[in-house]
């Protein structure tokens, strides 16, 4: 097995991803960012949160445990190291979103919670597994926000009314699931499994870095594994990123922010 990985933080910010690979467990996180007019109840930040959940993550799928129950016990771990400083149950709390793929002698195994991406090439079909909940809630709130002009005044405070309408739908039935302090949020988590011997390529992405295919439709899902393939994941975030800077005004692909962090692991069995 082959793993090649590129991280690439938001232009001007700190970046709030998390990548890690071994055992054979690669594990993606996407710390959930919030507009700076916002104040989060945790002295930590997101960062170290998507870093503490990732590694204690990978820890705990790299002894064999069924995925979901790692990530369940993943979560309640990360909580406990800051339940005593922080209000990790208040919905302004850090969270991310994730993908797991584990790789067993006859088996892949992989787990999805909320909007990183999974690109799976099995004999010739490429599928892409997400979780588009977060999605299809607050979607007046965006609508507002992404038609207000980019770098206003008015775009910010939008952006920080459809955070706080998202939030308030968290982790709960008819909203939707994330990494935060919640382990049930670990049931709602897309698993999925198969021979090994169907899987030839894959690759994990954050929502900064599947740009390149939703929404710039600069290539498929078939072409992102290409890409990875010939010219490395660091090319690649770069595309993202020549791509967003042809469209600094939001018009053509319309989207929360200009740039994001954009994460990739490449893996060829």
């Amino acid at each position: 097995m082959r793993v090649a990985a590129f991280s690439s933080a938001c232009p001007g910010r700190g970046n709030e991803d998390f990548a890690t690979w071994g055992d054979g467990v690669a594990v993606l996180l996407d710390g959930a960012g919030m507009p700076s007019t916002l104040r989060p109840p945790c002295i930590h930040g997101t960062a170290w949160f998507a870093r503490s959940l990732g590694a204690a993550l990978s820890a705990r799928a790299s002894l064999d445990p069924s995925l979901r129950e790692a990530l369940a016990s993943a979560i309640a771990q990360t909580a406990a190291l800051h339940r005593d400083t922080c209000a990790v149950d208040d919905p302004l709390s850090p969270s991310a979103t994730l993908a797991v793929v584990r790789v067993r002698e006859d088996v892949v195994e992989w787990l999805v919670l909320g909007d990183c991406t999974l690109v799976l090439e099995r004999g010739r079909s490429v599928e892409a597994i997400s979780d588009d909940r977060l999605a299809r809630v607050a979607q007046s709130e965006r609508a507002a926000m992404e038609a207000a002009p980019p770098g206003s005044a008015e775009r910010l405070q939008l952006h920080a009314q459809l955070v706080r309408a998202e939030r308030a739908l968290r982790n709960r039935p008819g909203g939707y699931w994330v990494a935060a302090a919640a382990p049930q949020a670990a049931e709602a988590a897309v698993y999925g499994a198969c021979p090994r011997e169907e899987v030839t390529r894959a690759a994990l992405l954050t929502d900064g870095a599947t740009r390149l295919v939703t929404p710039f439709a600069l290539t498929n899902w078939a072409g992102c594994l290409d890409i990875l393939e010939e010219q490395g994941p660091e090319r690649m975030i770069e595309r993202v990123r020549d791509a967003e800077l042809r469209d600094a005004s939001l018009s053509r692909w319309p989207r929360s922010k200009l740039h994001d962090d954009a994460t990739v692991i490449y893996i060829h069995l």
